[in-house]
């Protein structure tokens, strides 16, 4: 199954800022716009767990929004390319795989491929999630 979530995001200046500064990441390629204006990328990058954040996010409402009792992990996270402030991003979710947790009948495992996309249709972050959810009542 694959949704292609209608919600889409433009990330912001005090987006990247304000979390970078409540992770407490100092890094100056995301909040100084001097030091990064002198890198490769000639202005500063998103903090690419704020995108991987919102790339979740955007998927809750159609996925797992109140049937989540716990994220197990995430794994083969990549960020192919870079997000400034300014991209708009949208996101795909593939459901993987389900199956009936052994040791709670009345909940399961559901594993999902995460997919974000700026504007251009350039991906820019994927992530596979295993998620911990209560199962349809019969």
């Amino acid at each position: 199954m694959l949704f292609k979530h209608t919600l889409t995001r433009t990330v912001t200046e005090w987006d990247n800022v304000q979390f970078s500064t409540m992770t407490m990441n100092p890094q100056p390629l995301h909040i100084d716009a001097h030091y990064s204006a002198k890198t490769e990328f000639g202005r500063p990058l998103v903090n690419s767990l704020f995108t991987l954040g919102l790339m979740i996010g955007i998927s809750v409402a159609d996925t797992t929004l109140r049937t989540t009792i716990a994220n197990l992990g995430m794994r083969e996270v990549a960020f192919p390319a870079p997000v400034f402030q300014g991209d708009t991003l949208s996101v795909t979710t593939e459901v993987l795989s389900t199956r009936v947790s052994a040791s709670r009948p009345e909940a399961g495992i559901v594993e999902f491929l995460h997919r974000a996309y700026n504007q251009d249709g350039i991906e820019v972050a994927r992530c596979t999630r295993s998620a911990f959810m209560h199962k349809e009542p019969a």
